[in-house]
């Protein structure tokens, strides 16, 4: 039986394909430090379950497919702290960020269209696109500028004809740049010109460091019918396995034509929607107490990397990333190294290698994301072990 060229083309989860080895490592009796995924070890806030508890109905049956008006209405409110205005019929509820961003893609892209996006690149943009046939075409940006944008020119020469959107996530997936008002407008300036779209992935805006300001693209003036934001409450309240994301744009017509897909998977989980709803009212103090708390691993991680030699890494400034620039001849051959070969007194580390991250061949061989999801004496431990693993590595290049 031949399978389809669109499923056996797409990418494998660079984040996830290495799971077999943690599984062979930890049944080995090593224990592996995650820091390969982005799951928060933050409490969810309790108001999630207790508005589940105290659902009280006999059925539990479909919601609207737009998603319930309770959870609708709390994510009005929350955009309207951020001036960000939107209406009942300017929002979608989806099946985490994931349906968000594959939706969006289905929305403004047809077969054989192109999209631009800043690599490195949350890695399962290309699986949404691929799905679809829908081509990534990347803005390269480098360790050593801080991942920030080239300047106008060198990204208009990759504006071609079958361009349709630009993609990026702000703060930034694996790299934890937060983008400039000045970049923000030069891209939403480029899209008002060459009539693009653009699917603003913001699901880390609470996550920014050293006092920068957060600009979203859903502020910017006179491109408001081309913007659409992706939302989760994954990250922002430590709720990844609740699965509830949204689409967010004042184009009307685009919600309405968005909601057929909606439709066609009937709605989104209705006790989850409950749940979402009640952490959409989570006091603003706790975004505080969890940014203070990602902020301090943030230098934990950056300090000890510093230390590291022939390590690159610039001070992110947001989301709880830092994508990595090792001493090394192939990450991915040293994660597997690490978790098949070396521990540190039982103890080794797992990260997620970066040319996965990457549409253009080649780079990011030697690059790997790091998450500091851990807890303070975590991150510190793991630390030593990777720069002891480092030292011993057998492919090291310095």
């Amino acid at each position: 039986m031949q399978l389809s060229k669109r499923l056996t083309a797409m990418q494998e989860s660079p984040i996830r394909k290495l799971v077999p080895y943690a599984k062979q490592a930890k049944a080995a009796g090593k224990h592996v430090f995650h820091l390969n995924i982005g799951q928060p070890d933050i409490e969810t806030p309790k108001s999630f379950m207790e508005a589940i508890r105290n659902f009280d109905e006999e059925v539990i049956a479909y919601t609207f497919s737009e998603g319930i008006p309770e959870l609708i209405d709390a994510m009005i409110k929350y955009y309207k702290k951020y001036d960000m205005h939107y209406e009942k019929d300017e929002i979608l509820i989806t099946n985490g960020g994931s349906e968000a961003l594959l939706f969006s893609v289905i929305a403004v892209c047809d077969a054989g269209d192109e999209v631009l996006v800043p690599e490195p690149f949350y890695t399962n943009y290309n699986g949404f696109t691929s799905a679809v046939d829908v081509k990534v075409a990347p803005i390269t940006t480098t360790p050593e500028e801080g991942f920030h944008l080239p300047d106008r020119k060198a990204i208009e020469e990759l504006i071609k004809p079958k361009t349709k959107a630009i993609i990026l996530s702000n703060p930034g997936n694996p790299t934890g740049v937060v983008y400039t008002k000045e970049e923000v407008e030069m891209l939403a300036s480029l899209a008002k010109e060459y009539n693009l779209f653009i699917i603003a992935d913001e699901v880390y805006r609470e996550f920014v460091y050293d006092d920068l300001e957060f600009t979203s693209f859903g502020n910017i003036e006179g491109v408001q019918d081309r913007v659409i934001v992706v939302d989760s409450v994954s990250k922002r309240y430590s709720a990844c396995g609740a699965r509830i994301g949204s689409v967010a744009t004042k184009n009307k017509e685009l919600i309405a034509q968005m909601l057929k897909l909606a439709q066609s998977r009937l709605c989104v989980a209705t006790l989850e929607q409950i749940g979402a709803a009640a952490l959409y009212q989570t006091e603003q103090k706790y975004f505080k107490s969890v940014n203070d708390e990602y902020d301090n691993r943030r230098m934990i991680l950056f300090n000890a990397l510093q230390e590291m030699p022939g390590v690159l890494c610039k001070k992110p400034t947001g989301a709880f990333y830092m994508n990595v620039k090792l001493p090394v001849d192939d990450a991915e051959k040293f994660v597997i190294w690490l978790l098949k070969d070396f521990d540190l007194d039982g103890d080794t580390v797992m990260m997620a290698p970066s040319e996965g991250f990457y549409a253009t061949p080649g780079l990011g061989r030697d690059e790997v994301r790091i998450a500091y999801v851990l807890k303070e004496d975590d991150l510190k431990r793991a630390m030593q072990v990777l720069k002891t693993a480092l030292e011993q590595y057998p492919g090291k290049t310095v």
